[in-house]
């Protein structure tokens, strides 16, 4: 008898868990479902594994528990069946498989999960007490042309090395290439990597077995087979050198080394190994940092002119609208027949919709491609020449100083107005017999061959620092203070070794300067991920951080690209995150089949959040779930303050694998003991999955603290639990397109007036916003004295409804007996305190109404600070 059923298990099939080397036993945990379409049954489950003296598969039998934990979206249609076992570390440590089966009694028929879940056997790796030294342990059969020096590492329990090797001087137009093996990882079992997708953009590429990437990767690390990490970095930008690995058919790594100086330069590989993934990719970007500082190409004047600029022009309050502010962008919107009454008509659409809900709907607007002056009417944007710094006439008559002076005046919600343009100019670069060919001296370039390929005519290297002062002179003379530049790879298709050494530095330095010198740090950096972009600019820390595009772009025509998008993002931010940028994971709509899955995201992402909605095609209740209003009246989007990547567990899982992508963010407070985890949950498969999601997957929880996990957008919320609970998970379910966002919140204790029990409270932020913890500002002050009285301080960045789990909060009835609610010192109307609908023990606090029937104007900060008094 079949009964319609399902097991999860953790440590979970169909992946690699790694036990560390302090780990005495592996706790499985096993829940098994079924449909309450039938009588709920007794059922048996069986772990079925390897990890003998024999290494012969034999079984483990599973002991149903009192598990009493609720999921944090519950399913009420299905029963619940709690399974355990234990597993002792063993003496041999050789990777153990495992499997399960179960059935409803002794006489039934066992089922194999991965014969009806489509999901491989799980695996356990056990890490060694000590790892072994040297790098030839860990490569094998590298090339006696690298010099390899062991060098100390900043990242902890980790092992460092820096590997260089002698490339070809370029003769003539020709750059010199090099290929030097790294030789075959050892002992590897999987392997992940990051590729040049094509020139501007990288993505994740996966595998099992021989290394074998078809396109050129940036970044590799390999997960052998004792549970340790070997990250492979390819640095470049040093000495006009451009390495990146590709696979022999052999599976050897080799550096491919492309050189364009006149002079024989080096290849740079960094290797590393750790006990985690994110602890040996931490020691290879800290020390290509110090290779970067250590090679700097950059001439004393620009030295002292980015200095300069950063000292004068950037300014803190900027920074905050221009990362914070909800963005509006015309390049999916209104489509490539640009002119400004489409901008018109789009943001007085907006305007409407955003005074009937009462909110101000975007704060930036970027004028996307299509407004310049272009040479080549009707051919293809790669022929067209950027003529003239002012705005075309047929779409812009009067100017773009009219259409900037018009939406400021129409708009005054509208903070940053950004216009777009390429690095070069425009795709087809300069128009040889336009007004800025004339202004400045150009030089013809040869392209590679391809998409692009031909010849294109630039500004040459004399003259690019004094174009690009009077270029962003002249937006900001006309009512543009911020920009995105885009296409920037083109530097990296110049096909002569002469041209790509006089420019490749050149304006990529221009740029910066001139940006920072006008425009603060309102600047986006777009197709921009070619190694030499990355480690010449966006590695150093001597300025700001850049906002920079993290993947390729949005297709909204295309649905298989949505799920990829997200997954691309999540692992291309395991590299960005470590880069002096703000990683952008592009524009979306909110009125789309995927408009939620994008939104979830980006709320999470750490980056700025675009929408790009067709005028009147706009969710205002999905923006409303994005973003909260200041006390100014002003859109703020609530964005945590950690960079969002993939978690630790999901560095190997490749995009077919049909388990969740997990994405986990940090959302810190003032003290170094306060933060809050947020872990994104896609379903990026074809097909429903479920899944046990362990408290370890969040980052930043600690041992010996207690947590709740809360979920959006259903609001429930988990029973307290530790590392060392008996399961310290939650069960999650997803449809296709689906996600959630949960949230561990640390719990703050203290005992109770009105229960014997203790009293456990959280700060659960915005609620209904997707990033509601994100709305807390620094540090929640708990203040006990004695038993029965609690002070809690928030300070939020935004108004809304503030929530607060307090597991003995009173009943509705008695509410307001035992609680006061202040705002500057002045006590909140009844009203807007209450007891939440769907879960008796959270208070919901409108503080957004408070804060207008109390009549509180602004004064000189932009937070509101509430205060809660419990007795």
């Amino acid at each position: 008898m079949l009964l319609s059923s399902n097991a999860l298990c953790d440590p979970p099939l169909g992946q690699v868990t790694v036990v560390k080397s302090n780990q005495e036993i592996i706790i499985f945990t096993v829940l098994l479902e079924s449909s309450k379409s039938f009588p709920e049954q007794d059922w048996e489950a069986v772990l079925w594994h390897n990890g003998h003296e024999d290494r012969q598969w034999k079984e483990l039998a599973l002991q149903e528990t009192k598990n009493s934990k609720a999921p944090a979206t519950s399913r009420p249609q299905v029963y619940r069946r709690w399974f355990s076992a234990i597993l002792e570390r063993p003496p041999r440590l050789e990777p153990i498989q495992f499997t399960l089966k179960y059935r409803l009694c002794s006489d039934d028929t066992w089922k194999w999960v991965n014969e009806h879940s489509n999901l491989k056997d799980g695996e356990l790796y056990f890490q060694p007490q000590t790892p072994p030294k040297d790098l030839v342990n860990y490569l094998k059969d590298y090339s006696p042309d690298f010099s390899i020096d062991q060098v100390e590492s900043e990242a902890p329990r980790t092992q460092l090395w820096s590997l260089t090797s002698s490339v070809k001087a370029a003769e003539g137009k020709a750059s010199g290439t090099t290929e030097t093996s790294l030789g075959i990882p050892r002992s590897f079992s999987r392997w992940f990597s990051l590729v040049r997708i094509w020139s501007p953009w990288l993505a994740p590429r996966h595998g099992q077995g021989q290394f074998s990437p078809h396109e050129d990767a940036v970044l590799s690390s390999f997960l052998r087979m004792d549970g340790l990490h070997l990250v492979l970095l390819a640095v470049s930008g040093v000495d006009e050198v451009l390495t990146v690995f590709k696979p022999d058919t052999h599976g050897n790594v080799i550096a491919h080394s492309r050189n364009d100086s006149t002079v024989s330069g080096q290849a740079r590989v960094l290797a590393a190994v750790g006990i985690t993934f994110n602890s040996a990719l931490a020691a290879v970007m800290y020390h290509a940092r110090k290779v970067v500082r250590g090679y700097d190409t950059m001439s004393q004047d620009v030295k002292a002119e980015m200095q300069t600029a950063v000292e004068k022009n950037v300014k803190a309050e900027w920074m905050e609208n221009w990362y914070d502010g909800l963005t509006y962008c015309t390049w999916n919107a209104l489509g490539q027949d640009l002119h400004e009454q489409k901008i018109f008509d789009a943001l007085d659409i907006l305007k409407e919709q955003g005074i009937q809900n009462l909110i101000s709907v975007v704060t930036n607007l970027i004028i996307d491609d299509n407004w310049q002056s272009l040479d080549n009417q009707g051919q293809s944007q790669f022929q067209r020449g950027w003529a003239d710094f002012d705005a075309n006439k047929e779409g812009f008559p009067n100017g773009l100083k009219h259409t900037a002076l018009t939406i400021r005046d129409k708009h005054p919600n509208i903070q940053h107005i950004a216009v777009w343009h390429a690095i070069l100019g425009y795709w087809g670069a300069i128009s040889p017999n336009g007004n800025i060919a004339k202004n400045y001296k150009t030089r013809e370039v040869r392209k590679s061959k391809g998409l692009a390929g031909g010849t294109m005519t630039v500004v040459d290297e004399e003259d690019v620092a004094r174009m690009y002062d009077d270029f962003y002179k002249f937006l900001l003379a006309s009512g543009i203070d911020s920009v995105k530049t885009d296409a920037q790879f083109f530097l990296d298709l110049m096909d002569d070794a002469d041209d790509r050494r006089r420019f490749m530095k050149n304006y990529q330095d221009a740029w910066t300067i001139a940006s920072l010198r006008y425009f603060s740090i309102k600047a986006i950096s777009c197709m921009s991920q070619i190694p030499q972009i990355l480690f010449h600019t966006q590695l150093p820390t001597n300025k700001p951080r850049l906002m920079v595009r993290n993947s390729d772009d949005f297709f909204p025509d295309v649905p298989s690209s949505h799920p990829f998008h997200i997954f691309t993002n999540a692992f291309n931010a395991l590299l960005t995150s470590h880069l002096n940028v703000l990683p952008d994971w592009d524009m979306f709509q909110t009125s789309h089949p995927y408009s939620s899955f994008h939104a979830a995201a980006r709320c999470i992402s750490g980056g700025p959040i675009y929408i790009t909605d067709t005028p009147g095609q706009h969710s205002l209740l999905l923006i409303a779930s994005m973003t909260a209003r200041t006390i100014r009246n002003t859109t703020r989007i609530l964005r945590p303050n950690r960079i969002a990547k993939t978690i630790e567990s999901g560095i190997y899982t490749p995009y077919e694998s049909l388990r969740f992508l997990k994405v986990g963010t940090y959302h810190t407070g003032s003290s170094a003991d306060y933060g809050v985890s947020i872990l994104g949950v896609f379903n990026i498969s074809e097909q429903a999955l479920a899944e046990l999601v362990p408290l370890r997957d969040f980052d930043g929880v600690r041992d010996g603290k207690e947590y709740i996990i809360r979920a959006h957008p259903s609001g429930e919320i988990s029973p307290a639990m530790s590392l060392n609970s008996e399961s310290p998970m939650v069960d999650l379910a997803l449809d296709t397109k689906g996600w959630n966002i949960l949230t561990a919140y640390p719990l703050y204790t203290t005992p109770s007036s009105s229960s014997p029990e203790r009293t456990d409270i959280a700060v659960l932020g915005l609620l209904g916003k997707m990033t509601g913890a994100a709305g807390v500002v620094g540090t929640p002050v708990f203040e006990s004295r004695g038993i029965g009285f609690v002070r809690v301080n928030v300070v939020l960045k935004a108004l809304g409804v503030l929530g607060i789990y307090i597991s003995t909060l009173p009943p509705a009835d008695t509410l307001h007996e035992h609680t006061m609610v202040l705002i500057r010192d002045r006590p909140v109307p009844v009203h807007c305190v209450k007891v939440a609908d769907d879960n008796k023990m959270v208070l919901e606090i409108d503080v957004e109404t408070a804060w207008k029937e109390m009549g509180f104007q602004a004064g000189w900060g932009n937070e509101v600070e509430v205060e809660v008094i419990m007795r």
